[in-house]
């Protein structure tokens, strides 16, 4: 089994209650709009990272990371993309075992037609009201189980 640790729009911002979270996961996920160039090296010194970028990745840092990403941990398929409505593929058909995403700052663990959809929410700068927030999700030959969304600030 691995532990996820799934994060999004930082928006430059890698706020210490994300990182104490993300301690001990074995594997992080950026779902875009991770705003400084710093972000990812810092989130390496925890796990390895996998990243894409999101609509406000414009400068030249970002250029190389992909709009979208799947990826595969212990032979079962993880899906990134960052704004859920600009989903490209079809996840049944794909054989997508998680769809990863943020762009909504909404926090959302659902299960739609046999498909895990996780958005970690925002963990940068609070906006709209809404919490600050990442998320955690075990990760086991079986695929998705026990996915948490974690409130980093009050």
């Amino acid at each position: 089994m691995m532990r996820l640790g799934l994060i999004s729009d930082t928006h430059g911002l890698l706020r210490p209650e994300a990182l104490h979270a993300l301690s001990g996961v074995d594997h992080i996920i950026h779902a875009g709009d991770i705003g400084q160039a710093d972000i990812i090296p810092q989130l390496r010194q925890i796990a390895p990272v996998s990243a894409i970028r999101g609509n406000v990745d414009i400068d030249a840092w970002a250029r190389s990371l992909p709009e979208s990403m799947t990826l595969t941990l212990e032979g079962r398929q993880i899906h990134v993309v960052h704004d859920i409505d600009k989903l490209a593929i079809d996840p049944a058909r794909e054989e997508i075992d998680l769809l990863v995403f943020g762009h909504s700052h909404r926090p959302l663990v659902e299960v739609m037609e046999g498909l895990m959809r996780i958005n970690p929410g925002s963990a940068g700068p609070r906006r709209f009201g809404l919490p600050v927030t990442l998320a955690t999700v075990n990760w086991t030959p079986n695929g998705p189980e026990h996915p948490e969304i974690r409130q980093l600030l009050p």
